[in-house]
């Protein structure tokens, strides 16, 4: 199977607990694979293998890679190969009963949250000032990603800000299971909450599978952990991939000690670590190398490479203008001498505030480039729009779905109207639906003009959806669009011909992903394609995943370049303040700037075959130009700790002699 030694050990453990510590470049998606195409083949039934990990496109690969390496034969029934998020609708799907919410709950994104969010605290009298909707967001999330409930979140409230949150955090809570909806959070959470609750459930769920892998488990989260943990308990046969080193997600909830803490989770577990690197030059390994040696809670290991190549180099340039030109004249030559295509570099950045003068340098130098990181598919209006009205048609109790639509394009129900609707739902405890379709005394109050607009509006949900929930199809979709005169909408809205045939289009693209959601998934249902909308399936390829593959220069933070590998790359701004950022270095705490640290190692190991670090001696801030001090990892990645330098950058300063004098290279 041309596997080494450590991967072979690994294919070949098919049962019990085990951790595979795959470091950058080392071969971990053949591993998975090959692991699960191995189980199948020693007799495991293929549904009975469940493998998770974090993104759509690493499924995909995943599922089409064991898909070539089985016979056909073998191949009738596949491995369950999804997302954790994917994995907990599903669960839900058919469980969620037991917590009180219907089956059929919908999925509410960021928009729907910002509206919802909005709603209650209008309700509970707290005015923008003094609390934000997407501060309001931010701090639910964190407390969701966290495993914190709203009744422990007023027991940690630390402050006024805090309370006000923790008290609109349970409201909100509440006024989502009336409307038989969740947010993106409460999948994982309210998964987490299933099993604690109903260990019968936990025990079914549980049964359906005798092999679990989980990849990336250096990005799990408590709730993530947890439902691992429970899933596997029954029968052991764990399999664990990752690389504490590429732990950069802590921002987000992900806790690297889940994969520090294995072994003492699972005293059994057999380790294997995964360190020949396919990917990099062994100039580059050793950078990397030395570099992430510095941190102390780690799993110990060694990249190594029989791939010889140049010395990676520092450039030290007097401002952020000269930095730009120097990497945009660098990237020309490159592609003219060494004949390579713009596809072959990528420019790391740890904000995407620094693309500004890197942007107008490329432009200037003819060089095609993109930036990963622009409007998702999702966040156009028009998209929104469309996926709203499934979303009524599926359950039109959905409050936020029903007040996106109910005009658009505007039927003459005028805000008055829909004010009084919503504070009569909301004084009777009942979805804005229920008044509209239910409430005739209510109903007889409003004038008749906007009474027969809302009763049209209601009679043309429940026509046209009924046909889409019996026969989902693209036809069907598209007629439907035609019979809520959605077209009316955008020829409103945009009267610029390009602006609007762009939107159309976008309205096109919805139907196209129903076809090839359907195409892969023939008799799929109404609320099967809105589930993998709201989890970004197959069909809803992200706006990163088309740009990484057009032939340009990859701009991109470093977060959003882990799993990408480049023949050339760039990483800009190597100074103190940037990397490390200035967030962590004034925590004040080691395991923030270890965060730093990682993420600077997985910049140096996209790079395969050459590597250049950049630094600006000043940089212009607010109109007025200010002194840069060098990034400690310079200093670290070229082996040069005992540098008095060294010591000035952890401390902030700038030393008094050679003061603009960078890290000299090292080979």
């Amino acid at each position: 199977m041309s596997l080494n030694a450590a991967q072979t050990a690994a294919v070949e453990t098919l049962s019990g607990p085990l951790l595979v510590l795959a470091g950058a470049g080392t071969g971990k998606t053949r591993v998975v694979t090959y692991r699960i195409a191995r189980l199948i083949k020693s007799g495991v039934a293929p549904d009975r293998i469940l493998a998770v990990t974090f993104t759509n496109k690493a499924a995909r690969e995943m599922q089409e890679r064991i898909s070539s390496l089985l016979p056909k034969r073998i191949d009738k029934k596949k491995p369950e190969i999804s997302t954790f998020h994917s994995l907990c609708v599903r669960i839900l799907r058919r469980q969620i009963y037991r917590l009180g919410f219907p089956t059929q709950f919908s999925i509410y994104d960021r928009g729907d949250q910002e509206s919802l969010a909005r709603q209650i605290l209008r309700e509970v009298k707290i005015s923008s000032a003094a609390l934000r909707p997407a501060d309001f967001l931010k701090a639910v999330g964190d407390w969701k990603t966290a495993g914190v409930r709203p009744e422990k979140a007023l027991e940690i409230a630390t402050d006024s800000k805090d309370y006000l949150c923790a008290v609109s955090y349970s409201k909100y809570q509440a006024r989502l299971k009336n409307l038989g909806a969740v947010d993106f959070d409460d999948i994982l959470l309210l998964t987490e909450d299933l099993f604690r609750l109903h260990p019968d459930a936990l025990a079914e769920e549980a049964a359906r599978f005798d092999h679990l892998l989980v990849d990336e488990y250096q990005d799990t989260n408590m709730c993530q952990y947890r439902v691992v943990k429970g899933l596997a308990l029954p029968h052991r046969n764990l399999c664990v991939v990752g690389d504490d080193d590429q732990a950069i997600y802590a921002w987000r909830g992900a806790e690297v000690k889940h994969i520090l803490n294995f072994k003492r989770d699972w005293p059994d577990a057999k380790i294997v670590r995964l360190e020949e690197n396919y990917r990099s030059t062994a100039q580059i390994l050793r950078w990397a190398n030395t570099l992430v040696a510095f941190n102390s809670t780690r799993h110990e290991k060694r990249l190594r490479s029989t791939v010889q190549g140049e010395t990676p180099r520092i450039l030290q340039c007097k401002d952020a203008e000269e930095e730009a030109k120097r990497v945009a004249l660098s990237i020309r030559v490159r592609m003219e001498e060494a004949r390579l295509r713009p596809r072959d570099f990528a420019i790391l950045f740890r904000t995407n505030e620094q693309t500004r003068a890197v942007e107008m340098e490329l432009r200037s130098a003819k060089i095609p480039y993109v930036v990963v990181g622009g409007q998702s598919f999702f966040d156009r209006k028009e998209v929104k729009d469309v996926v709203s009205y499934l979303k009524a048609i599926l359950r039109p109790q959905d409050d936020v779905a029903l007040l996106r639509t109910i005009n658009s394009p505007p039927r003459g129900i005028g805000s008055t109207t829909i004010g009084k609707m919503r504070e009569r739902a909301v004084a009777e405890g009942k979805p804005i639906w229920e008044i509209a379709t239910k409430d005739d005394a209510f109903m007889e109050t409003l004038d008749a003009r906007s009474r027969e607009a809302t009763k049209r509006y209601c009679d043309l949900i429940v026509a046209e959806g009924r046909k889409l929930k019996r026969e989902f199809s693209a036809e069907g979709l598209a007629k439907f669009l035609e019979a809520v005169k959605y077209q009316e909408e955008i020829d409103r809205l945009y009267p610029d011909e390009a602006e609007r045939k762009a939107r159309t289009d976008s309205v096109g693209e919805v139907v196209d992903a129903a076809a090839a959601f359907l195409k892969e998934n023939p008799g799929g249902s109404l609320g099967a394609f809105l589930d993998d909308a709201a989890l970004g399936g197959p069909d809803f390829s992200s706006q990163q995943d088309k740009k990484s593959q057009s032939d340009a220069v990859l701009l991109s933070t470093y977060h959003a370049a882990k799993g990408l590998e480049f023949k050339e790359v760039y990483m800009v701004g190597m100074e103190e303040g940037i990397l490390p950022h200035q967030r962590s270095i004034e925590t004040l705490t080691e395991t923030a700037i270890e965060e730093e640290r990682r993420l600077c190692y997985v910049g140096v190991t996209r790079a395969q075959r050459r590597l250049t670090l950049t630094m600006a001696l000043a940089r212009t801030k607010w109109g007025k130009a200010r002194p840069t001090i060098p990034s400690r990892f310079l200093y670290e990645l070229t082996g040069q700790s005992d540098n008095p330098r060294y010591l000035a950058a952890k401390e902030g300063r700038r030393p008094n002699e050679t003061k603009r004098t960078p890290p000299r290279r090292r080979d």
